[in-house]
């Protein structure tokens, strides 16, 4: 049996070209956790200093252990789709933890490109960030361990 959850989002995302389907890579994935791990120790180093660029390492581990669960299933985000994909199909799929990534999203996005009127990232944004990326990190991996993803 395969995954089912979002699949009929997934398949629109893939006509539509926000996403590739690609060799599935368990390895891949395992890579991308060892990144996203970093990024968490690096974030943690730096909140109290620089709490925007914490912010944005937080935001780049969670999305990467995002990309890891599209890894194992064969699924890849296009140019056309970027970030944005990622946050849809785990939208579609994978609820949970996973559904504060689309704020994670759009914080980093308004301290990228800000407006005179944004606020500054502060450091219980980032303590934020950080604790939510973690939580997908290890609900990433726990779901890829279980064996329940299978290629799209």
């Amino acid at each position: 049996m395969t995954w089912q959850t979002g699949r009929n989002e997934i398949d629109g995302m893939i006509s539509q070209g926000e996403l590739a389907q690609v060799v599935p890579s368990d390895e891949l994935a395992e890579r991308f956790f060892e990144e996203a791990d970093r990024h968490l120790a690096s974030a943690r180093a730096i909140r109290a200093t620089d709490p925007t660029g914490s912010y944005q390492l937080a935001y780049d581990a969670a999305r990467k252990a995002c990309v890891a669960l599209l890894a194992v299933q064969g699924l890849r985000a296009t140019s056309a789709g970027g970030h944005i994909a990622v946050q849809d199909v785990v939208r579609a799929q994978f609820r949970g933890v996973f559904a504060r990534f689309p704020e994670l999203c759009r914080v980093r996005k308004q301290s990228e490109y800000p407006e005179v009127t944004t606020p500054t990232t502060t450091v219980d944004d980032a303590s934020f960030a950080i604790d939510a990326a973690g939580d997908m990190l290890n609900s990433a991996q726990r779901l890829v361990q279980s064996g329940r993803l299978d290629p799209f």
